[in-house]
Parts: C-alpha cells; structure tokens; sequence
C-alpha cells in the first residue's frame, strides 16, 4: 500500500466499517471494498491522469458495474492529507447505498 493508502486505512478502520483492503475482485484487486453495500474504494495519483491509465480506469469501472459494484475514486493527496475527511464521505456512501 503506498503511504495515501496506509493513512486512508487507519482512518477507515477506526470507523468499523468491515471494509476490506487490497481485495480481489475478479482479475482486478481493489485497494479497498465494503461488499456488503458492493462498494470500491481507489485511491489514485497523478498516473491516473495519463489517458492510456484513464482508458484502463474506464473498462476496469465498467467490469466491475458488470458484477454490480460502484466505484469511489478518491484523490492521492485527499487520502493522504485528509484521511478521515474521506473516511466520513465513504462511510455517507456506504450508508446510502445499504438500505
């Protein structure tokens, strides 16, 4: 896990989410997902913003729709300068989407 992904972590344990880190789904492996609200979390860098990456991005979001999921993409600096900002945003999320 690179260092935004550790911070974003510790924050989103301490909310006991019961979310999973560095998941296998299918061929692809989220950086994190809540399975009960069928939700991934990735965290991007600046990579993401390369068109090839972007491409990438596009078809691997449209699998994982295919098998029900919703993706969350949240910005490096945000999970790494702000973890529990994001924390709360994905716990509204997770709360929105498991009714």
């Amino acid at each position: 896990m690179t260092a935004s992904e550790r911070n974003l972590w510790k924050a989103l344990r301490a909310l006991d989410l019961h979310i999973r880190r560095q998941a296998p789904i299918g061929r692809y492996v989220a950086d994190f997902v809540h399975h009960p609200s069928r939700l991934v979390i990735e965290v991007d860098g600046g990579g993401h913003d390369l068109p090839e990456q972007q491409l990438y991005d596009a078809e691997r979001d449209a699998w994982l729709a295919g098998q029900g999921y919703r993706v969350l993409r949240v910005r490096d600096g945000d999970a790494f300068g702000k973890p529990e900002e994001v924390a709360e945003q994905v716990a509204m999320e997770i709360r929105r989407l498991v009714v």
